[in-house]
């Protein structure tokens, strides 16, 4: 059994120790932005596969002291990386964190990256090269106050780059929180969905994508652990055939996304038909002011403008009122949800909210609010 960590987003860990636990993790600890668990190989590879949550899964090989660069690079010493770093293989190094000594990411990651190839010429008589961009193998370094987590990063790119979207609006929501927020809403693909304010589609392609039981892994071209020193490509392929299986061929309902703007609509489409759901999900330009509901009963996701990104040239109050009236005059017998960075742009929706979760979108703190319509 080894140790692992995957990365989440502020606010995520909890629903990250259950998406975990369902995925056949052990040990499960949830910790500040990831979880700690156990578990095979085969769970490493399942979990970069299917985990729509997670940014990063970290393989955990040491913890030591780094109260100077002395004892980071001691620390980094004592692993043998002879198993997981043959000179033949390319090295990255990634460090965050810091602490008093230590305070300067690229300098922390220097120490790592010396202590490693100091071995390898020891063992070897030769080293790694570096490749900061597509690195045979990524070490992670995580400082917190004096000591240090030394991990493989078995991910590559972060996961919440799924690979559909190669084309994004002007505020883009992280597939990874679209996934999260999609599960609090409580969907699960038996009633109607639509996002009035589709933007590229994130929000209902992260809701198709887990209706339909796809991996969201399967959509990337590559892990980091594909070029590691002991892939077993045969568990892979047996991961990534077990997943290809467990797709459900078809929805069970309608889902829609508009949006106002045109060249998004056209991103959107191009992403759904990136998933294979060009079939599956319609896409339409709409005027929020002119939408009506599509059908008797659903749900509604949305992420509207709160300032930050969008809209500043707009009266963001005029708008939220607008949607605020949509809903309650034409959504009768729906559920909405709307994420809202801006706490008094959100009073203009003039709605009750049945439900607030806290959630950061990057670093901006907001809330995803529920909406029952009457």
């Amino acid at each position: 059994m080894a140790e692992y960590f995957l990365t989440v987003a502020r606010g995520l860990e909890p629903l990250a120790a259950t998406e975990l636990a369902s995925l056949g993790a052990e040990a499960i600890t949830p910790e500040f932005c990831g979880v700690a668990f156990e578990g095979n190989r085969a769970l490493l590879y399942r979990v970069n596969l299917w985990s729509r949550l997670g940014f990063r899964l970290l393989v955990r090989l040491a913890t030591g002291p780094c109260g100077d660069a002395d004892d980071l690079y001691q620390t980094v010493q004592q692993i043998d990386w002879r198993p997981h770093l043959p000179p033949d293989h390319t090295l990255a190094v990634d460090a965050t964190g810091k602490n008093r000594r230590l305070n300067h990411s690229h300098f922390t990651a220097l120490q790592v990256k010396n202590a490693i190839v100091d071995q390898q010429r020891q063992h070897w008589g030769e080293r790694s090269d570096i490749d900061s961009q597509h690195p045979d193998v990524r070490v992670n370094v995580h400082i917190r106050g004096d000591r240090a987590m030394i991990s493989l990063d078995s991910s590559g790119h972060s996961l919440h780059r799924r690979g559909y979207r190669h084309a994004v609006g002007a505020a883009p929501l992280k597939e990874s929180l679209a996934a999260a927020l999609v599960t609090w809403s409580g969907w699960s693909g038996d009633m109607p969905l639509i996002d009035p304010l589709c933007g590229s589609g994130t929000l209902p392609l992260e809701a198709s994508l887990k209706a339909l039981n796809i991996a969201p892994g399967l959509l990337r071209e590559q892990f980091g652990f594909e070029t590691w020193p002991d892939f077993d490509a045969p568990l892979w392929q047996q991961q990534i055939q077990d997943a290809k299986a467990s797709r459900k061929p078809d929805l069970e309902t309608i889902i829609w996304g508009c949006d106002r703007d045109p060249d998004v609509i056209q991103q959107a489409s191009d992403n759904a038909q990136r998933c294979g759901l060009e079939g599956q999900i319609e896409f339409f330009e709409q005027e929020l002011s002119e939408l009506v509901a599509p059908a008797d009963n659903g749900v509604i996701l949305c992420n509207p403008p709160y300032g930050e990104r969008l809209g500043q040239g707009e009266d963001l109050g005029q708008f939220y009122h607008l949607l605020g009236e949509v809903l309650k005059q034409r959504f009768k017998g729906w559920t909405a949800f709307v994420l809202s960075g801006n706490k008094a742009l959100a009073q203009h929706i003039g709605l009750k909210s049945a439900q607030r979760i806290p959630v950061y979108n990057g670093s901006l703190p907001c809330q995803w609010m529920k909406y029952e319509l009457y």
